[in-house]
């Protein structure tokens, strides 16, 4: 007899023995809450992500190193620089092109110097080109000192192309609200 392998949520995966639901999952609505003043970002909150200043033309927020956001040698994960870039550009990307949905199409990201465990490192996103259809925004990732707060070391340094023409389903129009609430930190 074979053994279905099954996903997280108990699903027969396609391919294991066992036919999956034929039936296409309901798209995601908007993050539980958004609308009141839930996190612009999930995925970043839960890692620690504070987002300090967002607009059309400057986003930053900061993140203290946590055994979370490291990989095995307590360095922070290059994954974790990756997703602070791609989300604090789209974030800015999405109040530049008037609240419209943004996709990143592009990620390239550099890492200069080591985050460790225990630091606080700020992400800096400025865009370099906003167009109608597509924008390209520069994230820094700064080593913040631990006296002052000032920016220390470049820790990582990205550029991130993004989609703008796409339209925001209407169940998606409370995000708006969100970021707005949050741009006015």
């Amino acid at each position: 007899k074979t053994t279905a392998i099954r996903n997280r949520a108990g699903t027969p995966m396609a391919g294991s023995g066992e036919s999956a639901r034929t039936s296409a999952p309901s798209p995601p609505g908007p993050p539980p809450g958004f609308g009141e003043g839930a996190p612009p970002d999930n995925a970043l909150h839960a890692l620690g992500f504070e987002y300090t200043r967002i607009t059309g033309t400057e986003v930053l927020g900061r993140l203290a190193v946590t055994e979370t956001c490291c990989q095995p040698f307590k360095i922070l994960n290059g994954g974790v620089s990756a997703l602070m870039a791609e989300s604090t550009a789209s974030i800015g990307g999405y109040m530049a092109s008037g609240y419209r949905r943004v996709a990143g199409v592009q990620l390239s990201i550099n890492h200069l110097k080591p985050a460790r465990l225990g630091d606080r490192i700020e992400a800096k996103a400025n865009p370099i080109q906003v167009g109608r259809n597509v924008q390209v925004w520069e994230v820094q990732i700064w080593l913040l000192d631990p006296s002052t707060s000032e920016h220390k070391d470049l820790v990582s340094s990205a550029r991130v192309t993004l989609l703008t023409n796409l339209s925001t389903p209407e169940e998606m129009k409370s995000y708006e609200k969100g970021i707005k609430k949050y741009a006015k930190l």
